[in-house]
């Protein structure tokens, strides 16, 4: 006895047929997209199989489990795609103010015995300033670099 039913309405249908023509779609979706179409219970019909549509699709039996049961619990999208993420795994470390002041030491005056900053010392002085906790060069220089800076001066 199946726990999820897949039971595809014609709207359904016509969205996984745009899928599996669509050129733009990523071919975890239009595999996502036969599986349905093999699972599906409409009309009184009887699915295939979970190892018939693993052995035709070329998928692990996980995933036909998982492709049913995301279409029963969330719908059509949630059986194709995959969820977007709210936010990024980490926050990032160098908001704008942060950039301003790396930005601000770069064109402050450079310290007595040097012709020009080094990645490294804008990021010692940036760290002792207090704006940061700990930052690398190849951060600033990242920074710099985005910002199109040039430090030939």
């Amino acid at each position: 006895m199946l726990k999820w039913h897949v039971v595809l309405s014609k709207s359904d249908r016509k969205k996984i047929e745009m899928v599996l023509r669509s050129k733009q779609v990523p071919l975890e979706a239009k595999k996502r997209a036969q599986i349905l179409i093999d699972i599906d219970e409409a009309g009184g019909r009887t699915p295939d199989g979970v190892s018939s549509v693993t052995k035709r699709r070329g998928v692990a039996p996980v995933t036909v489990t998982e492709t049913r049961k995301k279409f029963a619990e969330g719908g059509i999208d949630a059986a194709l795609f995959r969820k977007k993420r709210a936010t990024p795994p980490t926050p990032p470390k160098v908001t704008g103010a942060v950039e301003a002041h790396i930005i601000a030491c770069a064109c402050s005056a450079v310290p007595e015995g040097f012709t020009r900053w080094s990645m490294q010392m804008i990021a010692d002085k940036v760290v002792l300033n207090g704006i940061i906790d700990s930052i690398s060069d190849e951060t600033v220089r990242k920074v710099l670099k985005k910002r199109n800076f040039n430090r030939t001066v």
